[in-house]
């Protein structure tokens, strides 16, 4: 089967950046511009011609450059948002990860998730029921904990700072927590993005939180749902701080709007 994935770049800087995204997203077919192409990319002059060539072949295309120049070379090929493919755009240092094209119905916005948490980027997803959302549950627990009490001890936490499922626009979690069953089997039974936070950014912030004596023992961390819910989105504000519920241990932050 073909790879339905695709990631565009025109420098070198860029190709890092695509061959971090190739490792942690799955195979991938790799465009890069002639003066900076390895040899197993295709090459390319033009992004504006290669884009036509390339649109209604991949379900799924990262473009690592800039995103204006994105928009002008996709711009003739948008058809319609239930044909077009998901278009991210990210920068060549890796900070930004934005949904640019068929955002909800083509899957723009999970792209963008899932290319955040494989570059510790923060996804851009403007779309209105998505954003419109502002709460963020961050969640801890032990390898194979399940399911259930997962979302147990989310239910739980929403329900004790007047929150409701509706209204949350993230799971979040440590990256290590990146392929804990539970945690990716929540994020599909309710729907709600599974967004990963870098253990080392949570080390850097300087947030003040309820430390963790077992985060910090096991994994050299000040906690994990409590940092992972404030990160996880912007102008946070705890909601429920870090607590336990069934050895699953959770925390309730909120974004508020600017003022």
């Amino acid at each position: 089967m073909p790879n339905d994935l695709a990631l565009i770049t025109l420098s070198e800087q860029g190709l890092k950046v695509c061959r971090l995204l190739a490792e942690r997203l799955g195979p991938a077919d790799l465009y890069v511009h002639r003066e900076a192409a390895p040899p197993d990319a295709e090459t390319f002059d033009r992004v504006v011609e290669l884009s036509p060539r390339i649109f209604h072949r991949y379900r799924r295309l990262v473009y690592v450059m800039p995103s204006g120049v994105v928009v002008r070379a996709i711009a003739a090929s948008v058809q319609h948002k239930l044909k077009d493919p998901a278009v991210v755009v990210t920068d060549v240092l890796g900070r930004w990860a934005v949904s640019l094209l068929s955002g909800h119905e083509g899957g723009a916005n999970d792209l963008a998730l899932a290319v955040g948490n494989a570059l510790g980027a923060e996804p851009v997803i403007t779309t209105t029921s998505e954003a419109a959302k502002d709460l963020i549950v961050g969640l801890g627990c032990r390898r194979g904990t399940s399911t259930e009490a997962l979302e147990a001890a989310l239910r739980e936490g929403l329900g004790q700072c007047g929150g409701e499922l509706s209204q949350v626009r993230y799971l979040a979690s440590v990256d290590i927590k990146a392929d804990e069953v539970g945690l990716m089997e929540l994020s599909r039974r309710l729907e709600i993005p599974f967004r990963t936070i870098l253990s080392e950014e949570i080390r850097k912030a300087p947030l003040d939180l309820q430390e963790s004596g077992a985060a910090r023992r096991r994994l050299d961390l000040p906690g994990v749902a409590e940092p992972a819910a404030l990160l996880a989105g912007r102008r946070t504000r705890l909601i429920l701080p870090r607590t336990i519920v069934g050895g699953v241990t959770v925390a309730v932050a909120r974004e508020e709007e600017p003022v």
